[in-house]
């Protein structure tokens, strides 16, 4: 007896040393897993998401995503009753544990014991959230401990809300659609935040088994989970008999899965806004795709529905010829429509942003603005005739044309030169003042396309883009360098946080002077002033001036393979280019020549129709005078012909049409000044 009481003891003590032991190892083991799990520091919480793109009015204009449809939610947004169905379902102790459940751990093991394989799952939302982020789905003992490490490192330096958060935005509802977001657009084509308990109930049984409980593939087995979890919500106290009661007998409606494929709106916009996002985000294109980003932008789906139509409406379905066009706010620089070809589906390369084309006479205004600093005026007169101009040496080095072989055969003035396009008068100026000017000034209004100083530069001998015309256009009507075209007004993160912003950068060492920029501005709206027409040339505009309810200023330009209009409001600045891909194919006839004017004017008709009245403001450094046009000098009563025209004050010209009187405006006021009905009237105007 006493042996047996020895041995017993003996091994008694053994015992306690075993377990003792046993227990500080599995003290040190999770310690070691803690201090692993500290040391590898949070996981990343990041995942593929949806970005959405929105219009000015702050309506979603499209969508890029990867592979799947994701959106991610904030939890305050979401429903109560999908995360209480989801964790009644899924792990009704998710606030009570550390990542995981030791009770069901216990009986999926038994279970697994006996039938000698992994059957049963005891995973809690954590470990799903962590095999969703960043493992595979297979039933090893590997991944099994890889998804424990990761669990542990996701309660350590997250909360509950934040791991809730993410699972419910990333768990896989089936048809493509991962989140809850992504899966109430679906399948009740409303957002999650709307969901009834009765869908939220349906949606939250989907992820067990996404073929086999979707409603949409197997409506029975949908509507027994269902019940099944709205009695687990019952049971967790979350909801009553009767709300209970209630759900499971409400019925549901489906969204019609042929109305989810939206055609997206302007769809050459949004590949400009996001080759625009990858830049200001530094990222690559497909990372701003799948980023989870909201982009506002600078949209006005008025302006890009009505410009579609009035390409389509001007150029028939026959017709070959491309098209580019867009419209900006002249005060933003913002991008308000933009059409870069005739069909997306059969060509998605943006004409407008990518193609480089000649641009003919669109870009005398910059040549004149170079003119105008270099000590010109709109009065400055040259030599409309033939001539051949000496270049690199050569006499006859450089022998450009008029339209039609057409010449003054005599000198014109700077603004009618541009209001009917002469081609000797730009040269001349180009060569004058130096070919390099124009290169600079093209420069100093945002064109980064390479140039070089001919004489041919002077008629558009360059390969500029659209997008690059209009912005120069849009510096010019603005008065300022500060404008830059743009399509993205605020970029977000998914929860919101603003990343960028657009302000307007102004360059103090290459300012645009803002007095010569108006003094061109209003200069090109001689195009659709008569008064400025030629004996031999009318003015450019005279095709579409019928058609214009407004002041307006523009440019036309034509080549051999280019046809381009660009013009303004005070308000707004358009552009059309009209060509063939293939840049060595001529535009066929005189149509295609005239579809850019037609396009220009019918659109900015049209989107005028619901704006203001408004006018061109000229900056206190120039003054308004009415001038003749034929012979430069200042309007007199014996002038068939008169036309307002900006400059400054010293540019302005003494003589006056038909008159002798060579006197300037100050002389004539220092003459009256003293007279006494002079000092009347004054009185009585003022």
């Amino acid at each position: 007896m006493l042996f047996f009481i020895r041995f017993t003891f003996k091994w008694i003590k053994r015992g306690a040393k075993f377990t003792l032991f046993a227990a500080l190892l599995a003290l040190i083991g999770v310690v070691g897993l803690f201090g692993y799990a500290i040391v590898q520091g949070p996981p990343s919480l990041m995942t593929e998401q949806n970005t959405v793109y929105y219009s000015q009015g702050d309506t979603v204009i499209g969508e890029d995503h990867g592979a799947e449809e994701r959106y991610w939610m904030n939890i305050d947004d979401m429903p109560d009753s999908i995360k209480q169905a989801t964790i009644a379902i899924e792990d009704r102790r998710f606030y009570d544990h550390f990542g995981f459940d030791l009770r069901r751990m216990a009986s999926a093991a038994l279970t697994d014991l006996k039938h000698m394989q992994m059957v049963e799952g005891a995973s809690t939302i954590t470990q799903q959230y962590a095999r969703n982020l960043y493992l595979s789905h297979d039933k090893t003992w590997k991944r099994k401990i890889q998804e424990a490490l990761y669990a542990l490192r996701l309660e350590i330096f997250y909360n509950k809300d934040e791991i809730l958060e993410g699972y419910l935005n990333t768990i896989y509802y089936g048809h493509g659609s991962y989140g809850i977001e992504a899966a109430s657009r679906y399948f009740f084509n409303k957002s999650a935040e709307d969901l009834t308990l009765t869908e939220s109930a349906m949606l939250a049984g989907i992820p067990k088994g996404p073929s086999y409980y979707s409603p949409l593939a197997n409506a029975e087995n949908a509507k027994s989970r269902q019940e099944l979890i709205l009695r687990e919500m019952e049971k967790s106290g979350f909801i009553t008999g009767d709300e209970k009661s209630e759900a499971i007998t409400a019925s549901l409606t489906y969204s019609d899965q042929t109305d989810q494929t939206k055609k997206d709106v302007a769809p050459y916009f949004q590949d400009q806004v996001l080759t625009e996002a990858a830049r200001i985000l530094d990222i690559e294109r497909e990372a701003v795709q799948t980023g989870g980003y909201h982009i506002y932008t600078t949209l006005v789906e008025d302006h890009q529905k009505i410009l579609e139509e009035k390409v389509d409406a001007a150029m028939p379905a026959e017709e070959d010829a491309q098209v580019a066009a867009a419209v900006m706010d002249s005060e933003t620089g913002g991008i308000t429509a933009l059409v870069g070809g005739r069909d997306y589906s059969e060509s998605s390369y943006n004409r407008a942003t990518q193609a480089r084309r000649h641009v003919g006479s669109t870009i005398k205004p910059f040549l004149y603005y170079a003119a105008l600093k270099e000590g010109d005026s709109p009065v400055t007169m040259r030599e409309s005739t033939e001539t051949a101009f000496k270049w690199q040496g050569k006499e006859d080095g450089y022998t450009p044309s008029n339209y039609n072989n057409k010449y003054a055969e005599k000198p014109i003035t700077m603004a009618q030169a541009l209001a009917v396009s002469d081609n000797i008068y730009a040269v001349t100026t180009h060569l004058d003042i130096g070919p390099d000017k124009l290169v600079n000034t093209l420069k100093t209004f945002g064109i980064s396309t390479s140039t070089k100083p001919i004489p041919s530069l002077a008629l558009g001998a360059a390969n500029i883009s659209l997008y690059e015309m209009i912005e120069g256009y849009g510096k010019m009507v603005k008065g300022s360098e500060s404008l830059k075209g743009h399509t993205i007004k605020k970029i977000t993160d998914r929860h919101d946080n603003v990343l960028y912003e657009y302000k307007p950068v102004y360059d103090e060492d290459d300012p645009i002077d803002p007095d010569l920029a108006f003094t061109v501005t209003h200069m090109m709206t001689g195009m659709f002033d008569s008064a400025l027409s030629a004996d031999y040339a009318p003015v450019t505009g005279s095709p579409i001036q019928g058609k214009l309810t407004r002041m307006y200023g523009g440019k036309s330009g034509t080549t051999d393979h280019d046809s381009w209009m660009i013009g303004f409001s005070p308000q707004l600045v358009s552009a059309v280019w009209i060509g063939h891909d293939d840049g060595n194919k001529p535009l066929a006839d005189f149509n295609e020549k005239r579809y850019a004017k037609n396009i220009w004017a019918s659109t900015m008709e049209t989107i005028h129709e619901s704006m203001p009245p408004a006018a061109f403001t000229p900056p206190p450094g120039v003054k308004g005078v009415y001038i003749d046009p034929e012979t430069g000098y200042r309007s007199g009563p014996n002038c068939p012909q008169e036309r307002l025209m900006y400059m400054k004050k010293e540019d302005i010209p003494k003589n006056v049409c038909g008159s002798d009187d060579t006197r300037s405006e100050d002389d004539l006021e220092d003459e009256f000044k003293d007279d006494p009905w002079f000092k009347d009237v004054v009185d009585w105007i003022f």
